[in-house]
């Protein structure tokens, strides 16, 4: 794909040179092109010196059915397109026209890394919907509250090929008729951010088949008033957290009624008794921080791993750490949302076998260039990421915290004693496919 390809040098420079600019409006088609919009082509490949474009133009085509020039006609493809601007960081209200003057149309929204916005989104015969999605963009650079540069985020080596840190903000459209008219971005200051924090069951996973309930979380939520900021990695540790001034770069962003929420177990679990003072005493500092810039920080226990006993019992391989965790949230009197309660039930009611589809477990040649088999027992598949954060939701609606009133109806009632179909569950994969894990165990 172009974007890979892209250095991440040359996009820092196009962010540098046409970044500055917070707002645009692409009319997608032909050559009718809507006043005050740019038009956008199946030729519009991505272009350093335009700042917009189509990651790869080979399978887009546009269907024009004359009527007005913003709706008459649209871009499509049989394949997931990819469409990315130049653009700061921030939070961004993108208002998406689709549809068909015509026909019908289905499509899915991901940005960035995977993250869910539109699920199999449909429009009936004729119809032009449009429907807003609030996004988080993000780049490696710490500001301060002036916007000077004051360090950076010590990226991994693979981290530096991931859509969420190239200075751009990328949409994907997939399914099995995305039909698109014309996209809108706008700058959001108000919505509420919630940040995001913890390790590879967190983090936007970019590559097929692994994902996690983070990336799926921004579905659940009401657009325009809160956006999911997503700050987890892969093999972190609080610690690592730190070290890599990843947090360094939410405390200078963070404001007051915003959300932080810290997931973190997995890894620091591995390291036995010499990490869990500091474990412990990281957390409420963590703690503390936040409530001084006026933030709300949320515990979330770690989910088990697949590891059951001869009962068919969910065997606890975190050692103490949930319970550290639920005793720190009571102490500080904050809210938590006991994900390791919640995976226990939903993993244990679907058994030893049936679990393995929520989780990576794939026969050899699944996937491009896996000649082996997949089986771990700790990364999710996009099944398992989103009924991971229906879990994190129903927690949120039956302690009947504050986030409540902004869930969408997106959230039906869930019960982990009931897990979703996964014959049911629709997730169009994406183009990005990889078989190597991800670090973290």
């Amino acid at each position: 794909m172009m974007k890979e390809g892209l250095s991440f040098l040359v996009l820092c420079i196009c962010s540098f040179c046409f970044g500055q600019k917070t707002s645009f409006k692409f009319d997608f088609g032909g050559n009718r092109v809507e006043n005050g919009f740019i038009a956008v082509t199946p030729t519009s490949k991505f272009d350093n010196n335009t700042g917009y474009g189509f990651m790869d133009i080979s399978d887009l085509q546009y269907i024009d059915n004359n009527g007005s020039a913003l709706t008459g006609d649209f871009i499509t493809s049989k394949k997931p397109f990819y469409f990315s601007v130049a653009i700061p960081e921030g939070n961004y209200n993108i208002t998406l026209n689709l549809g068909d003057t015509k026909g019908t149309s289905e499509t899915t929204v991901r940005v960035e890394n995977r993250r869910l916005m539109l699920n199999d989104f449909k429009t009936k015969q004729g119809e032009i919907i449009e429907k807003t999605i609030t996004v988080h963009v993000k780049d490696s650079i710490i500001r301060n509250q002036k916007g000077e540069k004051i360090g950076m985020v010590k990226l991994k080596p693979r981290e530096r090929k991931y859509l969420h840190w190239d200075h751009l903000l990328t949409i994907e459209f997939n399914d099995k008729a995305p039909k698109v008219c014309s996209v809108i971005i706008q700058s959001n200051k108000t919505a509420k951010t919630i940040y995001l924090t913890g390790d590879s069951t967190v983090v936007d996973a970019q590559y097929e088949p692994w994902a996690s309930w983070g990336q799926m979380l921004p579905y659940f939520f009401v657009p325009n008033e809160v956006v999911i900021a997503n700050y987890a990695e892969s093999g972190e540790t609080l610690k690592a957290f730190e070290d890599r001034h990843r947090i360094d770069k939410i405390w200078n962003k963070l404001k007051p009624g915003d959300y932080l929420f810290i997931q973190f177990g997995h890894n620091d679990q591995k390291y036995g008794n010499s990490i869990k003072s500091g474990y412990r005493k990281r957390l409420k500092e963590w703690i503390q921080k936040a409530k001084q810039l006026g933030a709300i920080p949320v515990l979330v226990t770690s989910m088990n791993r697949r590891v059951f006993d001869e009962n068919n019992k969910i065997v606890n391989t975190l050692d103490d750490f949930p319970d550290a965790m639920r005793e720190i949230a009571k102490d500080e009197k904050i809210d938590l949302i006991d994900l390791n309660a919640l995976s226990k039930t939903l993993f244990e009611t679907m058994g030893p076998e049936n679990s393995k589809k929520a989780f990576v477990h794939y026969p050899a040649n699944s996937y491009l260039n896996q000649p082996t088999a997949l089986a771990d027992d700790t990364h999710f598949n996009p099944y398992g990421g989103y009924e991971l954060a229906k879990c994190v939701v129903k927690s949120i609606v039956d302690q009947n915290l504050p986030l409540k009133k902004y869930i969408s109806e997106n959230y039906k009632n869930f019960n982990p004693n009931k897990p979703d179909d996964v014959k049911k569950f629709h997730w169009p994969e994406s183009v990005f496919m990889e078989s190597l894990k991800p670090d973290g165990n």
